[in-house]
Formats: structure tokens, sequence, C-alpha cells
């Protein structure tokens, strides 16, 4: 993640062990204010979800961004999400899956796990299909 942000020309390191909000701290050369990078990686997932907990529904600092990285292919894909935005979808998403019964017809037991998709397998307002790919390779939005 830090070869492909100084690829893109930000001047970028690893946040110490323990930091809360980031993987990663990013400063601009250019004098711009500097961000905060927390990255999400899945690998080979069948359903296209990243696994995340509902501490993501309450960071929604305007310098934190998510690095949501693909490794499926053999090129990673990564989509650059602002972290209001995660959080949003994060917690409509799962009050959604929380409204719809189980496969066995019983209520969803609520849980601090969460899942984020490019695609839900349910209707959720403000993510259709294919609401991430404007956040693929987003990294202007850093600033």
């Amino acid at each position: 993640m830090v070869s492909r942000l100084l690829a893109q020309g930000y001047l970028a390191a690893l946040a110490p062990r323990g930091v809360r909000k980031a993987d990663i701290l990013v400063n601009h050369l250019d004098g711009k204010s500097p961000c905060l990078i927390q990255v999400k990686t899945r690998q080979n997932d069948k359903d296209g979800t990243w696994i995340l907990t509902q501490k993501i529904e309450d960071i929604k600092d305007q310098d934190v961004f998510y690095c949501l990285v693909d490794l499926k292919d053999s090129a990673s894909n990564v989509y650059v999400l602002p972290a209001e935005i995660l959080a949003d979808v994060t917690a409509l998403q799962h009050k959604t899956w929380l409204d719809l019964p189980s496969k066995s017809g019983r209520p969803h037991q609520d849980s601090p796990m969460r899942t984020i998709s490019n695609k839900f397998p349910f209707s959720v307002p403000n993510a259709p299909d294919g609401w991430m790919d404007k956040y693929l390779e987003a990294w202007h939005l850093l600033g």
C-alpha cells in the first residue's frame, strides 16, 4: 500500500503499532493537510465482501480514509473511500440485514461484525450494485 501511495506522489509511511485510526500516515508534498489511512484486505473471498467491525461506523473524521484492497487477481484493486462514506454504508447495510429475516425465517441476531461489498445480496439504501466503482483507485480523494 505504501508503495502505491508513493507512486501516486504522496509521502507515506507505516503508522506506529497500536495507532487506533491509521495503518498509514500520508503527508502531501504540496502543503495540503495530512491524512490517515486504514487498510482492509480480502483475498479469494467468494462472496466479494470485506469483514469489518462495528467500530467502522463511529469513525467519520474528514482526514481518515479506508483503502479496501482486493487481492483476488494477480494485480490488486484498491478502493479508496472516505471514512464517513464507509461508516454510513456499513451502518445502513447492517441495519437492513437486521431488518430482514434469516434463511430460517427468524430475526438476525445483532453482533459487532460487519461486512461491506460492491454488490450486496439485498437492497441497501445509497449503495446500489456497483456503488464502490467510483472509488476504485480514487487516490485524488486523499487531497
